[in-house]
């Protein structure tokens, strides 16, 4: 499944945006969490889509006029 493009983001709420960022955060925090036990071998490229879509929620935040 291909990662949500900001176009995607755009057309969501403030709320949406916030809870799916918050969810994300949580993902990272999970898998940095487990990437230092050193437990991660499946989904280590994982780490870097989940904070790539932080970044793109961040971005169209930002362009809302929103501090995240």
């Amino acid at each position: 499944m291909p990662a949500p493009k900001a176009k995607s983001y755009r057309g969501m709420s403030l709320e949406d945006l916030q809870d799916r960022l918050a969810e994300y955060r949580r993902e990272l925090l999970r898998l940095q969490t487990l990437s230092s036990r050193g437990t991660l071998a499946k989904e280590s490229g994982k780490i870097r889509a989940v904070r790539r879509n932080i970044a793109i929620i961040k971005t169209v935040l930002a362009e809302k006029g929103v501090k995240s």
